[in-house]
């Protein structure tokens, strides 16, 4: 193969601020050499990483994406914000191997401020890898608009997902890093995702409020005032903020959860 049509993957990291960027930067004033494709954004803490960047990520069309934080004990913050980000990365591991996506393709990795031939590395390996994985997608077997559509239907469901995990992504498993493996198992994350609710708006019982209009984040309610509002199915992002909103007087918003298979 000549070396013209070589893959180049996408690859997205977002890292913190304290330790990780200061080890790019210090690869970089180093000059230690990484591949060039590789596109880095910095947050102030590894736990502003979110399952919504990780699908936006490969929804937009990345190969690969890097989370890097401090080393655990070693956060700037008395959140301990990199246990979290190990949370969410297990758990969008899962998600992602759930829709058909090689997990591999989710990196988490602890980098000092100090530590530039490290993060230099890293970044090498992190690229070789992708590169043998190929395209995101074709590398699965996986056709485009079909990835998508899987890639989609798990994103939408991310709000749900945060409130049923909430308590498991805010652990901080400090004597048992390794505990955060065990988490999500496959046949929970699949039950997750099976059973997610479906809300409802009985006309009979709505009176045109219009409170859960109102507060629907995603503008995914219909209606005008003193009608019967909708739900539209297609935009909302299970969230239960209509449930949670709707007054108990009126009890007009349901919450259908799908049997277990």
């Amino acid at each position: 193969m000549s070396s013209g049509s070589r893959f180049t993957p996408k690859i997205i990291g977002i890292i913190c601020n304290w330790c990780c960027y200061g080890g790019a930067d210090l690869c970089g004033v180093s000059r230690f050499q990484y591949p060039p494709h590789i596109r880095l954004i910095r947050v102030m803490c590894s736990a502003r990483a979110d399952l919504r960047h990780v699908f936006e990520a490969f929804l937009n069309g990345a190969d690969g994406m890097f989370v890097g934080g401090c080393h655990l004990d070693d956060c700037h913050y008395i959140t301990h914000g990199n246990y979290e980000a190990l949370s969410m990365v297990r758990l969008a591991e899962g998600l992602l191997e759930h829709v058909g996506v090689n997990p591999k393709r989710l990196r988490l990795e602890w980098v000092s401020a100090g530590e530039g031939i490290r993060f230099a590395n890293i970044m090498n390996e992190f690229s070789a890898e992708i590169e043998t994985l190929g395209p995101l997608g074709k590398g699965e077997g996986i056709a485009g608009d079909e990835l998508r559509a899987r890639l989609e239907k798990v994103a939408r469901l991310i709000p749900y997902i945060k409130l049923a995990k909430r308590e498991q992504l805010a652990l901080h498993l400090r004597d048992n890093p390794a505990g955060y493996d065990e988490l999500y198992p496959r046949e929970e994350v699949a039950r997750l995702l099976r059973e997610a609710p479906t809300y409802e708006i009985d006309p009979a019982q709505c009176q045109g409020c219009m409170i859960c209009a109102r507060r629907c984040p995603v503008e995914a309610i219909a209606g005008e005032k003193k009608t019967p509002h909708v739900i539209d199915q297609e935009v909302c992002i299970k969230c239960g903020t209509c449930l949670a909103v709707c007054p108990p007087r009126f009890g007009a918003v349901r919450q259908i959860v799908a049997s277990p298979a």
